[in-house]
């Protein structure tokens, strides 16, 4: 017998990437559970399967930064009393990234790139420890949302939060749409789509100076000219984070959805010739945004 749950959860998070750096995702999550019927007649309580299933999905991977343990960039080491990770990502050609962060603010993936597989392969292997004894298969299925449009990968933190966005390198695979006088402005969208194409999202105030902040002797050779650093104290310890600034963009507010609503609303406002109402609908993930005018 056959247990279905499609749309079970969304993951948000970022994942290193040797091309394109620290790339933001979210995925669907579908599963199916295979096994004997149990005392209740079921393979497994569909609210069992809806708290405790996606809880363990979403303490892997959601909100966190999935680094390919297995790819020869990936460099980590632990503090004294591994509360806290060093992660460098050695990439060529100034585009190396630095991390400093509480451990649960990484997922290691065994292989040497992250995909939809080897996320894959990792969910199932977590899964699978807590699942009751009549459940005898499981099936994990991960899908990108169908966007028809625009649409752009970030990664950003949200200090200031009291969950887990609070990690500086989470991200989202996000749609935009943008209005002018109600009509949609297809050109604009595209355009800022690609302007941030696999883009750091960062707030002007969490900005530190690279020398100043916690880094591995892999991250000595960074500077000012190559690198932008970010760190703060949030509830779940010291974040830090040093990006390349080819990868990077820095807003003056915090970096939250309604934020990045607004501030494109009003960038956008500004660099227009012809004077226009502008409506933003910006995402966060699948399914959930603000909506920003000017």
């Amino acid at each position: 017998m056959q247990l279905f749950v499609n749309d079970l959860t969304v993951i948000d998070f970022s994942y290193l990437c040797p091309e394109r750096g620290i790339v933001g995702e979210s995925w669907i999550v579908d599963i199916v559970l295979d096994g004997s019927l149990n005392e209740q007649s079921m393979v497994l309580d569909f609210g069992r399967v809806k708290k405790q299933i996606k809880r363990i999905i979403d303490d892997a991977v959601d909100h966190k930064l999935a680094v390919p343990a297995n790819h020869p960039y990936s460099l980590v080491t632990h503090d004294a009393d591994d509360s806290c990770y060093w992660v460098d990502f050695l990439r060529a050609e100034n585009r190396s990234i630095h991390l400093f962060c509480p451990a649960d603010a990484f997922a290691f993936i065994d292989a040497n790139r992250v995909t939809m597989d080897s996320i894959n392969t990792y969910l199932r292997a977590v899964i699978k420890r807590e699942l009751p004894g009549n459940v005898a298969g499981l099936e994990v299925t991960l899908r990108a949302e169908a966007i028809d449009g625009a649409y752009y990968h970030y990664t950003h933190g949200l200090k200031k939060h009291d969950g887990n966005c609070q990690r500086i390198a989470h991200g989202h695979r996000s749609r935009l749409q943008i209005e002018l006088d109600g009509i949609r402005a297809h050109t604009i969208e595209s355009d800022w789509a690609q302007r941030w194409r696999d883009i750091y999202l960062g707030s002007a105030e969490d900005v530190c100076p690279v020398v100043e902040l916690h880094r591995s002797v892999e991250a000595l050779k960074c500077s000012e000219q190559t690198h932008v650093g970010y760190g703060y104290v949030a509830d779940q310890g010291r974040f830090e984070l040093i990006v390349p600034k080819a990868e990077n963009y820095i807003i003056e507010n915090d970096s939250t959805v309604e934020c990045i609503a607004d501030y494109l609303a009003h960038t956008i406002r500004t660099e227009l010739t012809d004077a226009a109402d502008v409506t933003v609908k910006a995402y966060e993930g699948v399914g959930k945004g603000a909506i920003g005018y000017a």
